[in-house]
């Protein structure tokens, strides 16, 4: 009897992508990533003649031994959060994928570089790639910026499998039911008078370059998410709120949605608004003096997170007359975000 023929399917790849780290919290270290980070196109969208000299010869040299402190006091013993945290979720989301996915980790920008993982899915043959980014709001300088870079390494592959992109996840029911069941948590230890949903700002010019067809105003055209502003960062981020306020039945007025981490000055270079720490240091004055803060626009804790939202802010909510500002933990390697991804690339 003639052989029964061997499958020509491989194993199915996952690359998943966070934006990125300094391998350690040295000046030099920093100073490197942040020159990788600051001169992408995507990132900062001037003129690579502008934008190179800028930031190398001016922006990094002054922010890189500041960085670098705040870097000293995120360092752990397991080095940055941002990258075990990753490298964590990629072993146990390996577990329960099993043999029939090969499930690799890389950053945007420094090490474990995106090239490195997409050789180790090229060594092992897989029949095909599904991408998945980190970032829950699709944002032209995160998610954009990773597909954009996957895009250029493969180009130059002789055979290019097919390859898949899950460009956001900002309405997923495990992504959501992850936060709401962190924050539930947090509640369930103290009464809170309000709840700060920060998400990580970007000038105004990205979601106004990304509108389709002019349908963004910057105003009530993120009251609902629908098919106009699907891909719109700042839609994405209402939307997350709206279905996070659900999940934990909290009426509007119970929560603001605010943006965190601005680069320049809103008077040369406005960002999406209202500014986390200018919103914060006015809830005394209205009574409000127990806050939970998340950071939904981050699935890993990191710099952002641990140190702006949970010591910085803070210290300013107190500094104003507040009384207890605690921030939710991200997803990290929860169990229920473990699942949440596996069922993410289950569906793609």
């Amino acid at each position: 009897m003639p052989s029964t023929p061997a499958s020509t399917k491989g194993r199915i790849g996952v690359l998943l992508v966070n934006l990125g780290t300094p391998d350690s919290p040295k000046t030099a270290d920093v100073r490197r990533y942040l020159n990788e980070f600051l001169t992408d196109g995507r990132v900062v969208d001037m003129p690579a003649a502008i934008r190179y000299p800028l930031f190398r010869g001016v922006v990094v040299p002054l922010r890189a031994p500041k960085s670098a402190k705040v870097y000293q006091q995120l360092w752990t013993e397991r080095g940055s959060p941002l990258l075990f945290h990753g490298l964590d979720l990629k072993k146990m989301v390996q577990e329960q994928l099993g043999n029939d996915y090969l499930v690799a980790f890389g950053m945007r920008y420094q090490n474990p570089s995106i090239e490195s993982a997409l050789q180790e899915l090229r060594d092992a043959a897989v029949d095909r790639i599904i991408v998945l980014p980190l970032f829950p709001q699709y944002a032209a300088a995160s998610t954009g910026s990773v597909q954009e870079k996957v895009m250029e390494i493969v180009s130059k592959w002789w055979v290019v499998p097919s390859i898949s992109f899950i460009s956001s996840f900002a309405d997923d029911p495990g992504y959501i039911n992850t936060f709401a069941t962190l924050g539930k948590a947090e509640m369930a230890k103290r009464n809170y008078d309000h709840v700060v949903f920060s998400y990580h700002g970007i000038p105004e010019r990205h979601v106004l370059k990304g509108s389709q067809n002019g349908y963004c105003k910057l105003a009530n055209c993120c009251n609902h998410y629908n098919k106009n502003n699907r891909y719109c960062y700042r839609a994405q981020c209402y939307e997350t709120s709206r279905l996070l306020a659900k999940a934990m039945d909290l009426a509007p007025e119970q929560y603001t949605v605010t943006f965190q981490s601005r680069l320049q000055s809103r008077l040369r270079d406005p960002w999406l608004q209202p500014y986390t720490d200018e919103v914060l240091k006015e809830f005394p004055g209205k009574g409000i003096q127990n806050v939970l803060a998340f950071s939904p626009a981050f699935v890993a804790d990191c710099l952002e997170t641990t140190i702006e939202v949970g010591e910085e802010f803070k210290e300013m909510f107190e500094e104003a007359g507040g009384g207890h500002w605690q921030l939710v933990a991200s997803c990290n390697t929860h169990p229920l975000w473990v699942e949440a991804v596996v069922d993410m690339i289950h569906r793609n």
